[in-house]
């Protein structure tokens, strides 16, 4: 290991590392490096690799030993470069430090700025620049930034502002000024002096004057805060895998706050929130980054007013965005420091996006000829999910316009996340999520001053977030961007007094609990609540709205015209027949369920009759009256799906779902209405509902084994489906039924329904004059038919996994109860996902694998899919692909996005 190089060197033209390295370096690291390398201004420094962060935590939070001699000789190169040496009294070098994992983790990781002053060097800091003021605001900094981020200095309740901004809330209050840059020297003179007292009075130690000692701290800040709690929750919600680590990227300072002729700002190649052209972002002139992203002051807009402030450094800017665009072939988010006339680069990352623009923009660089519709494909343009944007709700128009006319409107901030939002205030992201985790139903919108990345869990709880403070390029809207939620942000018009839990705006006073609404694509905050609308896309689908009259609508038929060129998984419906038409605009290329029972509950009585009949002849003459329900409702989904495949799966739910002793609780007078309907005494009504009770109904009485105990029960469904495929055949519709049998794990158990399903289809042929093609298969949802899958595809002509129950009888966890400890046991790592909602590939994916492998071994052209909510999930429509599936099926509005996730596993598998 001696030989191993922990340290990678940047700038002046030329770098150790380059784009590809970024497991290594890190995405920070990696582009930092590459900037260099074409010729971009970027600040020197150095990058420690993501390799030292597993070291730091497997050991004790220490370093590997020749790491320090590494980083002393990149210094010396940073020296070189810059022309200043770190720690000097007369001509001294300042740093940053940042994280940099190899997936952006937006402010979840920590920063600290201006390291390398003392006292000596901010005396030569007023002589070098001149500025007074600029060295001893630098100097305020580190240490405030010290204290939170290296000493981990907080206040003692939520409710509190942390030690330091106390501080500097009564100096810009005795001075009358709004923020620090128009606080006089000695103002600020005299709050380094109170800021080194907090550390000495909270963290019991000193300000370290030895530039060497500060360095050391925030390199292990760095490493450290890989571990945090806000982290932490980001890598579970994105799929991060824990053991990757963060690089640690040390920098040299460039000042945007040297005074009015230095900026520093944000920048995005294009816009992250709509996908619109044109270099756009955040800006403060005479400020320093962190006062960007902090959202402490609302900054100018680089489109709107940095031609006019600074044209040189909008001219550089633009340069540098089309040639970061043109380089990396993606939307770019940059960070820029402007110091006397000159922009240097420090950062740029792929940015994050909404679904809205992330489809515009994968869609113009098509057509711009920057990148192929292939590439536009790819699932870190486009997460799959993402699409679900498209489809969210607006505020309904007449309803939005009655609040303006009503003067509900409170506020108008910047429009930063999409959609619109409805909900209760709630002012902690502490609140939101101990609300919701009583309630996952409530409607909340977080309102904050400003979020910062501790704010992560009430965030992603949140239906919309408010703030007071902070632009386009605030954390609050960067994640709210990034998780598809609705955001309003520097809604600067909002006094927010956490203390008493009241926002002022307007004249009118908000408690915590008051209903607001917020429109993420006008920036407008409403009192009360607003109905909302289907999105364009869905009018569009819907009729209501013609395609010409949608640019959405034409970009994301045109993105999914090349996901369906590209996947090879068909994409089914999980459906019955009131949502097929919509499943087949979205995209559905058949029905992979058809849940008959959802049929029965719309006929109650009909059903109850047949479950009060003791004879087979009762059965027979009760189900004979739900007969024609059934055909009905197949007709109508044969028709509607012509000529596609329509997989029918037959009864699967016990008895006691259509009547129980809830049902009877619900309804004192059930009893006596049964009673006298089928003739009998309440308390033969009772004694059936008794009957019925089962202590583990999951396991019990339910699906084949109904139809086996119950033959007639098939034979009616069986009828029902052939007799409206017949009817429609002869109607000139081609009909593709595939009937599906529930719950089998024996062969004799499919073999069983098979032969009462093939008799009353002879019986159905021979009585209509005329026959169908048609299959027979089964779900593939408990263990043993997935091991025993050979034999079952013997007869099963189709295998369909219903993931659900193979989930809870592989894992053997219920999945109406695990709500109380699935939250536990994926926030401590025992499990990586929330096992319902994206299928466990290590246990449930191997029976899969297995079922797969030996029915096709003894049926070679055996069709499988899966019918499962896992069908709409990217991740396991990524797995479906791998193992070989023919198609997923999935509920109407999850289609596209199987649809996308399908044709990304097929373009990442080559």
């Amino acid at each position: 290991m001696a030989d191993t190089k922990y340290v990678y060197t940047f700038g002046d033209g030329k770098a150790d590392g380059n784009t590809t390295q970024k497991e290594l370096l890190g995405g920070k690291g990696a582009n930092l490096a590459e900037m260099s390398r074409i010729g971009l201004p970027v600040p020197a420094g150095f990058t420690i690799t993501t390799e030292v962060c597993t070291y730091f935590y497997d050991n004790d939070r220490t370093y590997p030993p020749e790491l320090k001699d590494q980083v002393n000789a990149a210094i010396a190169d940073a020296e070189k470069c810059m022309g200043k040496k770190y720690g000097d009294p007369t001509n001294p070098l300042l740093l940053s430090c940042r994280s940099g994992a190899r997936e952006s983790m937006p402010g979840m990781m920590d920063t600290v700025l201006n390291i390398g002053i003392n006292e000596e060097v901010v005396q030569a800091l007023i002589k070098q620049s001149g500025n007074e003021h600029f060295a001893w605001d630098s100097y305020r900094r580190l240490i405030q930034m010290y204290g939170d981020v290296v000493l981990g200095l907080k206040p003692e309740n939520k409710n509190q502002d942390d030690h330091f901004e106390v501080i500097l809330d009564a100096a810009r209050e005795k001075e009358g000024v709004e923020h620090e840059a128009g606080l006089s020297v000695a103002a600020i003179k005299q709050i380094v002096v109170d800021f080194k007292k907090v550390i000495k009075d909270h963290a019991g130690i000193d300000f370290p004057e030895d530039p060497m000692e500060q360095l050391w701290g925030c390199i292990g800040a760095v490493f450290g805060s890989w571990g945090n709690d806000r982290a932490a929750v980001y890598r579970r919600m994105n799929g991060i895998p824990h053991s990757w680590g963060t690089a640690t990227n040390v920098q040299a300072m460039v000042f945007g706050n040297l005074g009015d002729t230095c900026a520093t700002g944000v920048g995005l190649t294009r816009n992250c929130s709509d996908g619109t052209p044109g270099f756009c972002g955040d800006y403060l002139i005479n400020a320093q980054g962190e006062d960007v992203v902090a959202g402490t002051r609302t900054p100018k807009r680089v489109e709107e007013t940095l031609q006019q402030d600074k044209p040189e450094a909008f001219e550089q800017l633009t340069n540098i965005g089309k040639t970061l665009e043109q380089h990396y072939k993606d939307v770019q988010d940059i960070e820029f420091t402007v110091e006397d006339g000159k922009v240097w680069m420090l950062q740029t990352r792929n940015a994050k996006r909404t679904g809205f623009a992330a489809v515009r923009i994968a869609v113009d660089l098509v057509n711009e000829g920057l990148i192929d519709a292939k590439t536009a494909l790819e699932k870190r343009r486009i997460p799959a999910d993402d699409l679900n944007q498209l489809l969210q709700p607006i505020f309904n128009p007449s309803d939005k316009e009655q609040a303006q006319k009503d003067n509900r409107l409170l506020a108008k901030g910047i429009n930063a996340g999409p959609g619109a939002a409805t909900g209760q205030i709630v002012f902690h992201a502490s609140d939101a999520e101990e609300t919701y985790n009583k309630d996952n139903d409530v409607q909340l919108i977080l309102v904050r001053k400003e979020t910062s990345p501790e704010d992560l869990r009430g965030m992603k709880v949140a239906k919309g977030i408010l703030t007071a403070f902070g632009g386009a390029s605030s954390h609050a809207a960067l994640v709210s961007r990034q998780m598809g939620k609705t955001c309003v942000c520097g809604c600067d018009s909002l006094n927010i007094d956490y203390e008493a839990g009241t926002v002022t705006v307007a004249g009118q006073v908000l408690k915590g609990g008051d209903w607001i609404s917020v429109d993420g694509f006008t920036g407008e905050v409403f009192a009360g609540k607003i109905e909302t609308s289907p999105s364009e896309v869905m009018e569009v689908m819907t009729g209501n709205m013609k395609p010409e009259e949608s640019e959405v609508y034409q970009r994301y038929a045109q993105l999914m015209a090349w996901a369906d060129e590209h996947r090879k998984l068909n994409v089914r419906a999980n459906t019955e027949s009131h949502d097929a038409e919509i499943s087949l605009q979205l995209g559905a290329e058949g029905v992979g369920l058809c849940r008959t029972e959802h049929m029965f509950f719309d006929h109650l009585d009909e059903m109850r009759e047949m479950i009060f009949s003791t004879t087979v002849e009762d059965r027979e003459k009760a189900l004979a009256k739900l007969i024609k329900f059934q055909r009905d409702d197949f007709t109508h989904l044969f028709k509607v799906m012509a000529g596609k495949a329509v997989t029918i799966r037959l009864l699967d739910p016990p008895l006691h779902e259509f009547l129980s002793e809830h049902h009877m609780h619900e309804d004192p007078a059930l009893a006596g209405k049964l009673a006298k309907t089928f003739g009998v005494t309440e308390e033969d009504v009772k004694r059936r509902v008794a009957e019925l009770v089962e202590s583990n109904p999951m396991l019990g009485h339910r699906g084949c084994r109904l139809g086996i105990v119950y033959p007639e029960i098939t034979a009616m469904q069986a009828r029902a489906i052939l007799e409206a495929a017949v009817a429609c055949k002869k109607e000139g519709i081609e009909v593709l039924p595939e009937i599906m049998i529930p719950l089998a794990g024996y062969k004799a158990e499919v073999d069983n329904q098979t032969a009462v399903i093939k008799a009353t289809a002879a019986k159905v042929f021979d009585e209509m004059g005329e026959s169908v093609e048609y299959m027979t298969g089964t779900m593939i949802e408990i263990p043993r038919a997935a091991l025993t899958a050979g034999e079952i595809a013997d007869t099963a002509e189709f295998f369909s996994f219903g993931t659900n129950d193979l989930t809870q009888t592989g894992l053997g966890i219920s999945r109406d109860d695990y709500k109380g400890f699935i939250g536990y046991y994926t926030e401590n790592d025992i499990m990586p996902a929330d096992p319902f909602q994206t299928v466990d590939q290590t246990g449930i994916g191997r029976l899969m694998k297995i079922a797969v492998a030996d029915g096709r071994e003894t049926r070679p052209d055996l069709k499988i899919g899966i019918c499962g909510e896992h069908g709409g999930d990217p991740k396991s429509v990524y797995f479906c692909h791998e193992i070989g599936l023919n198609y997923v099926s999935c509920s109407p509005r999850r289609i596209p996005i199987a649809r996308l996730a399908a044709a990304q596993a097929a373009v990442e598998a080559g």
